[in-house]
């Protein structure tokens, strides 16, 4: 599995949050709840249960469930007004069911505590708890919102102080009218120096894993998560001004073929070496789809050879692979020449292999092995190889991308993989006779699927070429990768087809990876309605079939700003480092930070 689309991974913590009004329902039932089993473990003497029951309810929900209440929209405003971004009111509103369940959860404890050792630390309970969930709120609002520590930390406060707000109330008013003599001021004192010494062990914790990333990348953590997060929540592009500040410019090439029917270009075949990364809508994540229907004609974007460090660090900049393409196509020479579809392997290694005029198409798969993506150095080399070998002008390669399980590594310089791959190009007979050639195009976006499938914008795009009656069907999905062995499921469930090759293939699209997964490939659901689709596209294809002239084009991207091979793996080592490091240090900081808090409520004093 590639680094970045294990960190891509971390979006699956990234969950749907449930409406307001259902999280206002839970505080007030919560609430009550807490309220009840607080009094209903601190029995009131010559008071029936139910009595203590509703009694406590009704304390609960006036001093946890309406402050609580009143603190989710009060957060939400606060951060909102001093441009905050990601807290919409639902999720000011979760927080805050959130860290009134720890809250309540404290104090019960608390309040066994006390029954057991004939001890009263209700109230240091309830500062503790209030504390801690300072802290949270604190964290979460800096983290998330993209605000300045002094800004969330004074949010933070507005939770716990109007707990204890209406908890002095109510105890002034209906149980100890005494509670506001010079208690009070002792009881605003412990708290507030327990809620300094906790914050600032999480100001110091961030602070340290902060630092690398300032250090090495010149971007915020901070400032890397909440764009994250805003990304996922409403799709917002901002990051991509992030990436900016990391990326770097590098030149690379795009392949292609070109068929013309009589009346213009028919169908167009595009292999360009540039990943189709990092995740959802950011960079060149679509680029399958947005490149595509750049063009007026039918047009597949098939996986050309490249890593995560060729992700387009900016949607934008797949305008540059549109106009290299259109460039390298006016300069296109036509003729009706072609080659049948052959097969070849190596070891672990399989190609197919179809000529084109002067040029050729490799169709690569380690099928039914499991690989990733094919670095870019080594399809330069297969490129070059199989130009000098079979005396073509371009050489078209597809990394099929069709067998995946997570533990699928990337094909690097030095792998054995590398050597199998110029083995298998080395096998080619360059003297295959020439024919004319039609084409059939089909493209259907699968509608009664979607990116829980694995299926992107595009959905399935076919294209069936016929060589010496030799029809061959090139199927290909939106989709980032694909579930080991279901490629010859596939092949086997059209083998009844008026078809005598087939190779499925799928873009790669990073699209489909905003779910719980880091990776969605195909085929993980849903097999049998894919297949019943790629049975209509190859018959619909098939239906399509006439005489075309077909060309090949090879041409350079110049300056595409990418993660770049330097960045994308200081990334990725950064955050490693920073997760291994983090392990070690939060428990640490954060525990001491608590122990201490815990001595200066329970057992120290004023």
């Amino acid at each position: 599995m590639s680094s970045m689309s294990s960190v891509a991974g971390l979006s699956k913590y990234i969950k749907t949050l449930p409406e307001t009004k259902f999280s206002i329902m839970g505080m007030l039932i919560l609430s009550f709840l807490i309220g009840s089993i607080i009094y209903l473990i601190d029995l009131t003497p010559n008071v029936g249960i139910i009595e203590d029951f509703i009694t406590g309810g009704l304390f609960g929900v006036t001093v946890f469930g309406f402050a609580s209440i009143m603190s989710g929209a009060l957060n939400q405003q606060v951060i909102s007004t001093l441009h905050g971004i990601n807290l919409k009111i639902k999720h000011s509103m979760f927080l805050s069911v959130l860290s009134m369940t720890i809250l309540g959860m404290i104090i019960i404890v608390g309040c066994i505590i006390s029954q057991i050792f004939r001890v009263d630390i209700f109230l240091n309970s309830m500062l503790f708890g209030c504390v801690i969930i300072y802290g949270f709120n604190t964290l979460v609002f800096w983290a998330t919102s993209k605000v300045r520590f002094s800004v969330a930390a004074i949010t933070g406060l507005i939770q716990p102080i109007l707990i204890l707000t209406m908890y002095t109330l109510i105890t002034f008013l209906f149980i100890d009218a005494s509670f506001m003599g010079p208690a009070i001021i002792q009881i605003t004192l412990k708290a507030i120096v327990a809620a300094v010494i906790f914050v600032m062990a999480i100001y110091a914790f961030i602070r340290i894993i902060a630092s690398p990333f300032k250090k090495n990348l010149g971007i915020g953590v901070l400032d890397l998560l909440s764009l994250f997060i805003a990304h996922m929540n409403e799709g917002s592009n901002s990051l991509e001004g992030l990436f900016e500040n990391m990326s770097e410019a590098i030149d690379t090439i795009v392949t292609f073929v070109s068929f013309k029917a009589e009346d213009g270009i028919k169908a167009l075949f595009i292999s360009p070496s540039v990943h189709p990364g990092p995740l959802g809508d950011l960079g060149g994540s679509n680029m399958p789809t947005l490149l595509a229907n750049k063009f007026d004609h039918f047009t597949m974007v098939a996986h050309g050879p490249s890593t995560h460090d060729f992700n387009p660090i900016a949607v934008s900049e797949i305008d540059k692979i549109e106009k290299s393409v259109k460039r390298g196509m006016e300069r296109v020479e036509y003729s009706p020449d072609a080659s049948k579809f052959l097969r070849y392997n190596s070891e672990k290694a399989n190609v197919g292999v179809q000529f084109f005029n002067d040029g050729m198409v490799i169709l690569s798969t380690f099928a039914p092995e499991a690989v990733d993506d094919i670095e870019f150095g080594v399809g330069l080399s297969m490129m070059a190889q199989s130009r000098s070998r079979c005396n073509v002008k371009d050489s078209v390669i597809v990394d099929c991308h069709n067998s995946f399980t997570p533990e699928s590594g990337e094909v690097l310089p030095g792998n054995a993989e590398v050597f199998q791959l110029m083995d298998v190009i080395d096998k080619i007979n360059p003297n295959q006779e020439k024919y004319e050639v039609k084409v059939g195009c089909y493209e259907d976006t699968m509608g009664s699927l979607d990116k829980h499938e694995g299926i992107g914008d595009s959905g399935i795009k076919t294209m069936v070429v016929e060589v010496d009656n030799q029809r061959t069907a090139y199927v290909l999905f939106d989709s980032n990768n694909m579930e080991i062995g279901f490629r010859q499921e596939i092949i086997d469930a059209v083998s009844d087809l008026e078809i005598d090759e087939i190779e499925v293939m799928t873009t790669d699209t990073h699209t489909v990876n905003t779910l719980s997964r880091g990776y969605n490939p195909i085929g993980i659901s849903k097999r049998p309605e894919i297949i019943q689709y790629v049975r209509k596209s190859i018959l619909e294809a098939i239906n399509d079939l006439e005489k075309v002239e077909v060309g090949t084009g090879t041409e350079k991207i110049k300056n595409l700003n990418t993660f770049g091979p330097k960045n994308s793996t200081e990334l990725i080592s950064t955050i490693s480092s920073v997760v291994a490091v983090s392990k070690i240090i939060a428990p640490v900081l954060l525990i001491t930070a608590l122990l201490i808090v815990i001595m200066w409520l329970f057992f120290g004093g004023l």
